[in-house]
């Protein structure tokens, strides 16, 4: 909770400050797709420490969007990083099953591609777009009932 909940939480409430003082602001926050739809057993923590950061951003984007301020988040699925590499290297066999089972797109995602989003959501391009939960995960949460 201190990492995933507690450190979003605090990072905003400096981030909205500065952005009170400048007049308006950009701020994407970063969940899981089980912040939409926990689908591994154990995962109770995690998920819930995700779900806060979804309503935390929601209530935020709804506090502060007549000061011109924009509060959403990106839920990345399966994306490679070092843990995932890691997992992928040890057990390449299972990394295909949970490829398979978590996303439409039959592979993980880049980094980039979660990058891209975020610039897109900070950009005038995404001016109407406040307090969304954008997944980047491939269809997983589509594909996942």
């Amino acid at each position: 909770m201190n990492t995933n909940l507690r450190a979003v939480w605090l990072c905003m409430k400096f981030e909205i400050a500065a952005m009170l003082r400048g007049g308006a602001g950009s701020i994407v926050n970063i969940s899981s797709i089980y912040g939409t739809k926990p689908h591994d057993l154990g995962a109770a923590p995690y998920a819930a420490s995700k779900h806060g950061v979804n309503g935390l951003s929601k209530s935020a984007a709804v506090d502060y969007a007549t000061q011109g301020i924009r509060v959403n988040v990106v839920a990345p699925g399966y994306t490679h990083s070092d843990i995932i590499d890691s997992y992928i290297e040890q057990a390449p066999e299972l990394s295909a099953l949970v490829v398979a089972r978590h996303s439409a797109m039959n592979r993980v995602g880049d980094a980039s591609e979660t990058a891209e989003a975020i610039a897109w959501l900070c950009s005038d391009a995404a001016s109407f777009v406040n307090g969304a939960v954008l997944d980047v995960d491939g269809g997983s949460t589509t594909k996942l009932v």
